[in-house]
């Protein structure tokens, strides 16, 4: 290949990108513009929260208590190195609310809920519904968007905060009863050590990544092409679009809340 066609490759590949970009940007603004402007759909919104929150929670609370205890044997076994044993309430507590606990939320949210409005949506655009919306003068992103949206803003932040809690109750059952952890001790220690930003931090990081895991299913659900093949396209690349974007999404709001 010349560099001519090299270059010429390349400028497609960037064009493609940005013109993906450009339609993902009119989506979200346009998903916005519509959870703020009547008509609302309250059994939609209601029956997302149902989905996205209260169903959800096993798997992010199995995920949570796991990856707390996981943690806490790792940084016991690691700080042991340096006579550092002392130190795995505070690590714990930090590497959980910080990082872990809404990254992991936010990943089983993507693995759970995105693969299921994508779809399901993509599944109403092969069989016609969306369609059928239009036709009863229903605007489909009004009320099958803005809903699955809306309550993936409110819900995941709560599931980051019960996944935090759960994931600092795993870590404080393995180091009190395998590491032999004063548990008095070990609670003021977590408490002492965490500070407002880094509750703070940990919420807005659910919220955004909610909002990106329901957008990318809808969006892509939206998107979908025809027959089963279309519905499994969708719904992969939702899925992959919204784990990629979560980490993005999370190296970004750690520089902002945390960068010296």
């Amino acid at each position: 290949m010349n560099p001519l066609s090299l270059l010429a490759h390349l400028g497609r590949v960037v064009l493609t990108a940005l013109a993906a970009l450009g339609r993902l940007s009119l989506f979200a603004v346009s998903t916005l513009t519509h959870m703020l402007r009547p008509p609302f759909y309250p059994r939609e919104f209601f029956s997302a929260l149902l989905n996205v929150g209260w169903l959800s929670l096993p798997v992010v609370g199995l995920t949570a208590v796991f990856t707390g205890g996981a943690l806490a044997l790792q940084i016991y076994s690691g700080g042991a190195r340096f006579n550092a044993e002392a130190v795995v309430p505070q690590i714990v507590a930090i590497g959980i609310v910080r990082e872990l606990g809404p990254v992991l939320v936010g990943l089983m949210i993507a693995a759970r809920v995105t693969s299921s409005i994508a779809a399901e949506i993509a599944t109403m655009k092969v069989t016609e519904q969306i369609d059928a919306l239009v036709t009863l003068s229903t605007h489909p992103m009004k009320y099958l968007v803005a809903p699955r949206v809306a309550a993936a803003l409110i819900t995941v932040p709560l599931l980051v905060a019960v996944g935090d809690i759960i994931g600092i109750a795993g870590g404080y059952v393995v180091a009190t009863q395998n590491l032999g952890f004063n548990p008095a001790a070990y609670i003021k220690n977590t408490v002492d050590f965490l500070e407002l930003k880094d509750v703070i931090s940990s919420l807005v990081k659910g919220c955004a990544f909610g909002g990106i895991a329901a957008t990318m299913g809808c969006y892509y659900g939206m998107q979908s092409g025809r027959g089963a093949q279309g519905v499994g396209a969708a719904t992969k690349s939702s899925v992959e679009a919204a784990a990629i974007l979560i980490l993005a999404a999370n190296f970004v709001l750690t520089g902002v809340f945390f960068s010296l």
